[in-house]
């Protein structure tokens, strides 16, 4: 009975009565797929009561009501004398209070007329805008015959939507896929887990209020468990046939004398937990089996030294190692920072980025191929066709949120089992590290290297900057370079945040030769933006830039970063863009610019970073007030994205799911599959 079942939730949308390939596709663009089972793990976010009212004398402005109306009139819309009017149905309710129906798309009266006819009762149900003018209902979303009353929801549940998805459609669909699942599959002959999982499913598909999608509520609970045990089940599967895997590749063996000379060159002595992490990256290095770890450190900490000891280590052997970075400009300047040290000790470092063509890019793959580039550093480029190893060893991704399981494989694949380095500097809370990278071996750096300054944050209302625009002009005076970060493009009328764009207009009249980066630009012409402004002899002193500066960027004669309309960002994103600056030996500043209509919680998130440049401390705190979901962000492409599971409620649950798949029985197996496949596990660390 549970094939039948998945059968059916594995079947598209486009086979539903009502749907058909038009609206599958329109649900493929909200739901990211369209199968059935994509439709049902898209939840209601709430649920929308419906009043049933007599009369409208006494009720709210706003109010979402249900009422019998008798049709008395109607007036035609269009264009008159150059001004759109709605076509107008004239009402009245039960008390003979008026009430108006509108329906802006003219070319449908007739319809409505036919489903509102002069003289007649009908069951009308939506949103009340009470006016000066009287009360109207624009479009309503039900219109039935008294006799149908029953049709209309006492209680509504509101999906996510998206153009061309009326609620009603969402509705329409999720009935249509319920009776099928009763009048085809009766889920009581299913396994009790699956039938349980699908009750739950059902439950909160058909909410009778908020609490029945409440994070910490019976049925979204039961389905964060069966999600999170899904997730830990397919991570404890990965990390037990990697380390149960015996002599895959043979133990490498020194054949010259590197890293020695390497550790002598080093302007600066490594911290206690850069050694640390180089030790437990060598220890892998010595086990028959790939490594698999994770180094996470915080902005400014050291990484790059670690992975570049790393794969020092690994041309000792003769082996090859690549750095991806994810951005051209990243790979660039660790390319100029890294090369180098390389021709010091006689290595040689190339760059492979998408620029590369023709002849120069020949010579590059042939060098790869032959096994005389040692340490090969680029973007997405690095994993193209074209591209062979003689022996990959060691491939280093950087900032590894950045790539997904397809990209890393790729790169995995072009080497026999390489070990994988992977860094992060976006700190996750150590509570969480172990849920989410659970099939990777976990190194945290956190120190910062000595000598580094810590950077003075302060917090600034927004009617103050043009008096900071001054405070920093002497800074300019004396060369400081300062990053302005501003969350928009271009100004926008529903919205009051600063735009890159006016702010850069005034600041390159204070300041000629103010630089602009963002998004939207061509990224041939952005990258040349950001290499002009680190250019230690450049004359460009500031760039005003949105949150592409975020990573990739290292310039270190910066000194302040200010940052606009900085409630709106999380505290991440915001020590991200904090460690843009106090990259050098000299004082560096951030100034956090807040609006007019800032709340207790966004005064409360700027604290946080006054008060500290711990990075772990401060990915705590938010996630103890935003949750995972705003914490990781739509840009975390490696990272899980949850549809039921809330880190802050689900805590507890996290722990049960760990336990539960490291001793999964033979009695679990097959309900861990189904859960496996339903919540597509394949997206978790190359599962």
């Amino acid at each position: 009975m549970d094939k039948e079942l998945f059968d059916f939730l594995y079947s598209d949308l486009q086979f539903i009565h009502g749907v058909g390939p038009v609206l599958a596709s329109k649900f493929d663009e909200v739901l990211g797929g369209r199968r059935v089972l994509d439709f049902l793990l898209h939840i209601p976010s709430y649920v929308r009561p419906r009043e049933i009212l007599d009369s409208v004398m006494g009720a709210q402005n706003g109010d979402t009501i249900t009422i019998s109306l008798m049709v008395k009139s109607y007036k035609k819309g269009g264009v008159f004398h150059g001004r759109r009017r709605p076509s107008q149905v004239l009402c009245v309710d039960k008390f003979a209070a008026p009430v108006v129906i509108q329906f802006f798309n003219v070319k449908f009266l007739d319809y409505w007329v036919e489903k509102l006819p002069i003289g007649q009762w009908r069951i009308v149900s939506g949103k009340l805008d009470i006016t000066n003018r009287g009360a109207t209902i624009n479009h309503p979303e039900f219109i039935e015959l008294p006799e149908n009353a029953e049709k209309i929801p006492t209680h509504q549940a509101i999906y996510p939507s998206g153009f061309g998805l009326t609620q009603k459609t969402f509705s329409n669909v999720r009935d249509q896929i319920f009776k099928t699942l009763h009048e085809r599959i009766d889920t009581h002959n299913c396994s009790e887990r699956m039938a349980e999982f699908m009750d739950a499913l059902e439950h909160v598909h058909y909410p009778l209020t908020n609490d029945d999608l409440a994070p910490n509520g019976t049925y979204i609970s039961k389905l964060a468990y069966c999600e999170l045990f899904a997730h830990q089940s397919a991570i404890a599967i990965n990390r037990r046939a990697r380390t149960e895997q015996k002599n895959i590749r043979p133990i490498r063996t020194k054949k010259y004398d590197l890293i020695d000379k390497f550790y002598e060159m080093l302007p600066f002595k490594l911290t206690g937990a850069q050694k640390n992490t180089i030790n437990e990256i060598f220890a892998d290095f010595q086990k028959p089996v790939p490594m698999m770890r994770l180094v996470q450190g915080d902005v400014g900490s050291g990484k790059t030294m670690v992975a570049m000891a790393a794969m020092i280590k690994m041309a000792e052997t003769g082996g090859q190692s690549v750095l991806l970075a994810p951005t051209d400009t990243l790979a660039q300047q660790h390319f100029a920072k890294l090369a180098p040290m390389c021709a010091k000790m006689g290595l040689i470092c190339d760059i492979l980025t998408g620029r590369d063509k023709g002849a120069p890019r020949r010579e590059k793959l042939t060098s790869l191929k032959s096994g005389r580039t040692k340490i090969a550093i680029g973007t997405h480029a690095l994993f193209s066709e074209d591209v062979e190893y003689r022996d990959l060893g060691l491939v280093v991704i950087d900032e590894q949120h950045r790539f997904g399981v397809q990209q890393r494989t790729a790169m995995r694949e072009k080497g026999n089992n390489p070990d994988m380095l992977a860094l992060s500097a976006t700190p996750i809370p150590r509570t969480l590290s172990m849920t989410i990278y659970g099939d990777m071996d976990v190194s945290i750096i956190n120190e910062k290297p000595a000598g580094r300054i810590p950077i003075k944050t302060t917090k600034l209302p927004i009617f103050k900057v043009n008096a900071l625009i001054e405070r920093i002009a002497t800074q300019v005076d004396q060369g400081a370079k300062i990053f302005w970060v501003c969350p928009l493009v271009e100004q926008s009328e529903i919205s009051d945040l600063t735009a890159a764009q006016e702010r850069y207009e005034q600041l390159n009249k204070r300041f000629p030769g103010t630089g602009l980066c963002h998004g939207q630009m061509d990224k041939k012409q952005r990258d040349k933006v950001m290499a002009e402004f680190a250019d230690k002899n450049s004359k460009m002193r500031v760039l005003v830039s949105t949150t592409v500066i975020e990573v990739g960027i290292d310039v270190p004669s910066a000194t302040i970063m200010v940052i606009e309309n900085a409630e709106r960002f999380g505290l991440a994103a915001l020590h991200q863009l904090r460690g843009r600056v106090g990259r050098g030996n000299l004082q560096s500043y951030c100034i956090l610019v807040y609006g007019n209509n800032i709340s207790p919680d966004g005064i409360k998130r700027l604290d946080v970073l006054c008060e500290s440049e711990d990075g772990f401390a401060i990915a705590e705190q938010d996630l103890m007030m935003r949750g995972v979901g705003e914490l990781l962000g739509t840009k975390q492409s490696g990272w899980i994205q949850y549809h039921f599971v809330n880190y802050r409620e689900h805590r507890d649950l996290f722990k049960l799911a760990q336990k539960a798949a490291l001793n999964n029985n033979d009695s679990d197996k097959i309900w861990s599959q189904q859960l496996r496949n339903i919540f597509d596990c394949s997206t978790i660390a190359g599962a």
